[in-house]
Parts: C-alpha cells; sequence; structure tokens
C-alpha cells in the first residue's frame, strides 16, 4: 500500500506544530510599577519646587518686570498723554498690572478715547491699542468763548476744540423752548441728529454744513450751494436716503428737497 503523498505528508507535520489555544481568561500585560511612598514624595517634592521656580519668575525676578509702556492707535492724542495718562507702575512684576484699572482710568481721564486694550506683551512691556472718537457732528459752545463741542457715532459730547474740524456739519438745537424738548431731552434730540447724518449719502454728508434739529420729527439739512433737506425724524433712514438720491438726480436743478416721507417726496426751487 502506497505511503502518505509530500502533500498529505507536510499537512499533517502543519497540523501537529499549531497549539491550540489556552482555555480560561487572559492575563492583563503586566505595566510598568506604581512609584511607592519614596517616589510620590519626590513627585510632589520636585512639582513644588516647579510652581515655586515659576512664582518667583513672574512675581520676584527681574525678567519679567514692566520696562516700557508704548501706545498705538492715536489719531489727536499723543502717545505720550496716554502712557501719561494711564500711569503704569514702572518696575513692578508683568503679571501683577491690572489691567481693568488701567483700562477704566484711560476712558475716565481721556474721554476722546472710544475703548483701549490693554495687553501684556512677555517679558517687559505693556501695550496700550486705543481707539479714538472721531466727530460726526459738533455744536457751538457760546459759553466757552465760542469753541466746539464734537460730538460722536454714539451721541457722545466728548471734546471741546478751537477750530470746528473740517467736513463735520454743525448741529443747531432750535428746539430750546419746544415741547419735544421737554419730552425727549437734549440727549434723545443730540442722538436723533447723529442718526440722521450717519444716514446721508457719502455726496450729501460732503456737502452738508449744518444739522438743524426743531423737535424729534423736524430735522433739516443745510447744504453746500443754499440747498436744504427736509429730513423728519431719524426713522426709515436709508429709505430717505435712497430718495433723497434719486430725487436729486431728477432735480438737478432744485434748492429744496422734502423726504420726510420717503414714498411721497418733493423738491422744489431752482
Amino acid at each position: 500500500m502506497a505511503g502518505p503523498t509530500t502533500a498529505e505528508r507536510g499537512e499533517r507535520q502543519d497540523r501537529q506544530g499549531r497549539r491550540e489555544p489556552a482555555s480560561g481568561p487572559l492575563r492583563p500585560r503586566l505595566r510598568g510599577r506604581l512609584p511607592g511612598p519614596r517616589g510620590l514624595l519626590a513627585l510632589a517634592v520636585c512639582l513644588a519646587l516647579l510652581a515655586a521656580g515659576v512664582l518667583w519668575v513672574l512675581y520676584g525676578s527681574r525678567w519679567t518686570r514692566v520696562e516700557r509702556v508704548s501706545a498705538s492707535g492715536t489719531r489727536v492724542l499723543t502717545a505720550e498723554q496716554v502712557v501719561e495718562a494711564a500711569d503704569v507702575p514702572a518696575g513692578s512684576p508683568l503679571i501683577s498690572v491690572d489691567t481693568d484699572e488701567i483700562e477704566a482710568g484711560l476712558l475716565r481721564k481721556l474721554p476722546r478715547i472710544d475703548s483701549v486694550d490693554v495687553v501684556r506683551s512677555w517679558p517687559h512691556e505693556i501695550g496700550l491699542k486705543v481707539t479714538e472718537r472721531i466727530p460726526v457732528l459738533i455744536t457751538k459752545n457760546t459759553g466757552k468763548g465760542g469753541k466746539y463741542v464734537e460730538v460722536d457715532a454714539k451721541g457722545v459730547r466728548y471734546a471741546t476744540v478751537s477750530r470746528a474740524p473740517q467736513g463735520v456739519p454743525v448741529l443747531e438745537l432750535s428746539a430750546s423752548r419746544s415741547a419735544g424738548l421737554r419730552r425727549f431731552g437734549t440727549d434723545r434730540l443730540v442722538r436723533e441728529a447723529v442718526l440722521v447724518a450717519r444716514s446721508l449719502p457719502a455726496a450729501v454728508a460732503r456737502a452738508t454744513r449744518v444739522v438743524r434739529v426743531g423737535s424729534y420729527d423736524s430735522i433739516s439739512l443745510e447744504l453746500s450751494g443754499e440747498r436744504t433737506v427736509k429730513w423728519g425724524s431719524g426713522e426709515k433712514g436709508r429709505a430717505k436716503a435712497h430718495t433723497l438720491t434719486a430725487l436729486m438726480k431728477a432735480a438737478p436743478g432744485a434748492r429744496h428737497f422734502d423726504v420726510s416721507v420717503p414714498t411721497a417726496p418733493a423738491s422744489s426751487g431752482s
């Protein structure tokens, strides 16, 4: 009888060489041993020393103390004025500088500043990033030698200047004895005038010389070339701006425009 072939012998040897997997639960692989009490103590000491070193660098070292204060973003103010008003304590640890207190102090001392960002620039500098208010209107201050008071886009009257800024319309409040003033107050009427000024088309804004407030819903404009615009209240400013632009194109020779009701505009004069 013929013996097993070569292929059969190889298959038999392969089966014999395999091992059946051991039964029962698998044992978890051994991991590194947890440190003993001495190891934990040494680790705690190292962490404590590291923390102490960090605190020393931040508060005790000369490496992280205030050596320089810089200001940027100024328009009318100078950087020196801002730095002086900030009054940052030189030589103090940079980490201990109260940035919120510096910000509040600058806004209080320099009303021309609209916002300021006080930042630490490691390892030695405090940076003051300033945004100044921009005048939208000016009012004549007859009680101070004919000087002007600048009014920003929020209706805040923030600075007195001897010369009117170029291109900024004059705000005239003729509502001093009107019922509108008693009802809304000066601040509300000023904000309404600012709203109108911000709604004007660019070409009209450049030509505007005076924004006159008779009452809350009676605001008018005086433009160059002896032209006038009856605007009404500050409501529907975008619609009034579009209507006024179209009306001026349709009647280029007109001198008086009425957009107080933007759906029924009118123009007259030549």
